[in-house]
């Protein structure tokens, strides 16, 4: 039986091959295969896209949050409050410059932060606030600005997961004073490598952000500061053009796989679904359902077995690894979030008969599995 993974190239560049193909060749004739001319043009239609002045392309979604809070000026003992169910990279770049990640419990239903518990963790030592619209699904923006404006705290929205998401008609990234992208290869705009990005429209944060990608300097061998290699290299840069301009058409093509599973699965016990309020354009970079009664770990094992590839994202949340376990944090909802979350198979193209099949043997385990 055919196996279905979590997620699959393999359509895009069959479809994409001879622009890729094309792009590629004009790189490597080209000879500038660092900061060569297809990475400020990448940059300017990415910022044209969002709707931002500047973008500032770095070599990962990682550097990306750390190159973002350099240029906000976080240093040694600064709160940073954000969510605890993310990728470890949203609070590594905290912890890597002595700052302190304050982790705020999640909303149930979106798995993002819980804007009504923010207010409470702000404290003079509260420097920024990193919202995280995870899984595509973006954060209540309308609270987190208000408080932003109210305590002149700057947000650095984490849009790794959600390339293209609006919130009130306005772009993911585009809200606060920056936003961190990430290219990693499963994204909804992925590269074939890492690759990253720092949007802004302030233009301190801009300069800062291009001089820290190339060691602290300004001017090459005029170093100022303590900086980093952290350039997107050009033959990324070109590929990454090619496949912006359809980014839009495949978050639309994930909505509808989306809204087949849901309709689908509408009928199962003991799952719960995503929901999407109308304010908000989810970009489903995953399909995370929470699996209820324990049975999550059972039914991951036994859609394995029929070759049907799945994903929990996140088994541990990040308060509980253990370099924060000494904050002795303790988040309710986002540990039972955990414990039942699993991403069914979701990609652009993903076929209707791939996705009955995925369905068809979910209702089927669910339904052993509650007998």
């Amino acid at each position: 039986m055919t196996e279905i993974p979590i997620f699959d190239t393999t359509d895009e560049v069959n479809a994409l091959w001879n622009e890729l193909n094309s792009a590629f060749q004009q790189t490597m004739r080209d000879g500038r295969f660092i900061m060569g001319e297809a990475v400020p043009r990448f940059e300017q239609e990415v910022a044209s896209y969002l709707g931002v002045r500047h973008a500032v392309a770095l070599n990962s979604g990682t550097d990306a949050l750390m190159i973002g809070l350099r240029a906000l000026g976080i240093s040694l003992g600064d709160e940073v409050i954000t969510s605890s169910f993310t990728f470890f990279a949203t609070t590594e770049g905290i912890s890597a410059l002595g700052g302190v990640p304050v982790f705020v419990d999640i909303d149930p239903r979106t798995f993002t932060l819980d804007v009504t518990r923010l207010e409470s963790t702000i404290t003079p030592r509260t420097k920024a606030i990193i919202p995280v619209h995870l899984f595509g699904h973006p954060v209540e923006m309308d609270a987190v600005l208000d408080l932003s404006k109210k305590y002149g705290i700057p947000i650095l929205e984490d849009v790794a997961q959600a390339f293209g998401a609006t919130y009130r008609g306005r772009k993911v990234g585009s809200l606060g004073i920056c936003g961190a992208l990430s290219f990693f290869p499963s994204k909804n705009l992925g590269a074939y490598g890492d690759g990253g990005m720092l949007v802004t429209n302030d233009d301190h944060v801009a300069e800062t952000a291009r001089m820290l990608r190339v060691h602290g300097a300004k001017k090459k061998y005029y170093n100022e500061v303590l900086g980093y290699n952290s350039r997107l290299d050009t033959l990324q840069a070109a590929l990454l053009r090619v496949k912006l301009p359809y980014v839009d058409t495949w978050n639309q093509q994930r909505r509808e796989v989306a809204a087949r599973y849901t309709d689908m699965l509408s009928d199962v016990r003991g799952l719960t679904l995503p929901t999407v309020p109308a304010h908000m354009q989810h970009v489903f970079h995953q399909y995370t359902v929470r699996v209820e009664n324990g049975l999550r770990d059972e039914l991951q094992h036994r859609l394995k077995e029929q070759g049907i590839g799945t994903m929990v994202y996140y088994p541990v949340p990040v308060h509980q690894l253990p370099i924060y376990q000494h904050l002795n944090v303790q988040l309710p909802i986002c540990e039972r979030t955990a414990s039942e979350v699993l991403s069914l198979p979701m990609w652009p193209q993903l076929s209707i008969e791939k996705q009955v099949r995925v369905v068809e043997a979910v209702k089927e385990v669910m339904k052993q599995a509650q007998v």
